[in-house]
């Protein structure tokens, strides 16, 4: 089976923990635990991640540079780092004769998307309100509520083209591992002459990873995260895991925006285009969400 498995930022760093290379690396042995399984079993699979804490931190490590350097550019810092981890990681659980490669992923975005007018996709450290105002004031940023603090945001446009989806589909069609897309890949728009530029902004890795789990003609989508299923009235007495979600039938915008509804929209996308399914779990049920035994299946 092709599968594309999107890794959320538990897999990297969970809450509170130092964003040292140690602490990463330590989990990043975790997830790589869960996924060189299926790949010794023999499906072929292409990993995307995120990067909101890596690259906020090097966006707050830069701003103070007399010519900072542009989210584009931090974005591929990151993917390559995240990327050696994993493969490290990864060459280290498989058999000798099974490859790896990380490919930095430019991602085409429209310039006119509507999101550059709005920036709602959160990076960087957690701050407390009066923290996030002062760098806000300093650094000229936009600011708003994660949880139950607050990060700087930037615009997240939907993706559109990925520039390198044939290399990592030849890739997989050879069995290679391929580590790409990392938080969302690196977003571009293409000039009046056709020509690729790097743009400040962050694209969904969910959305991302839907629309490369589409262009690579996968049989399963695997959304991993630190919640076992998607759940009706979470964090409530009355909160039930829902088993199937049948996406005609279903409203995303029920729920709300900062929740579970971009991996479920992304979910939709890969299902209803595609007729496979998609899967919404925790990274230790990766087993368990391919044997469709765990998470929340989500289908056209």
């Amino acid at each position: 089976m092709r599968i594309v498995v999107a890794l959320g930022g538990n897999a990297l760093l969970r809450r509170g923990e130092p964003m040292t290379a140690a602490a990463q690396a330590a989990n990043l042995r975790t997830a790589v635990g869960a996924i060189a399984p299926l790949i010794i079993a023999g499906h072929h699979v292409a990993i995307t991640h995120g990067n909101g804490p890596q690259i906020g931190l090097l966006a707050l490590q830069n701003a103070e540079a007399d010519e900072p350097y542009p989210l584009d550019v931090l974005g591929a810092e990151t993917d390559g780092m995240i990327g050696y981890l994993l493969e490290r990681e990864l060459v280290g659980s498989l058999p000798p004769e099974h490859m790896v490669a990380t490919v930095l992923t430019q991602i085409r975005v429209d310039a006119a998307d509507p999101a550059f007018a709005h920036p709602t996709k959160p990076i960087g450290p957690t701050m407390d309100e009066s923290e996030a105002r002062a760098a806000a004031a300093r650094h000229g940023w936009t600011i708003g509520r994660d949880g139950r603090g607050w990060r700087r945001t930037v615009p997240s446009p939907r993706p559109v083209d990925i520039m390198s989806a044939r290399v990592i589909e030849m890739l997989v069609d050879l069995n290679v591992t391929v580590i790409c897309a990392g938080g969302g890949g690196i977003p571009v728009v293409e000039d009046e002459t056709g020509a690729l530029r790097g743009i400040e902004a962050v694209v969904d890795k969910d959305f991302a990873s839907s629309l490369l789990a589409r262009m690579l003609g996968a049989d399963l989508l695997m959304l991993l995260t630190d919640v076992d299923a998607v759940y009706a009235d979470y964090g409530t007495p009355a909160a039930r895991p829902l088993r199937l979600i049948a996406a005609r039938d279903f409203d995303p915008s029920s729920l709300p925006a900062g929740s579970m509804r971009p991996k479920i929209e992304a979910a939709m996308e890969f299902a209803t285009s595609t007729g496979h399914a998609a899967v919404i779990g925790t990274l230790a049920d990766a087993g368990g969400i391919v044997r469709g035994e765990a998470g929340t299946r989500i289908v056209a």
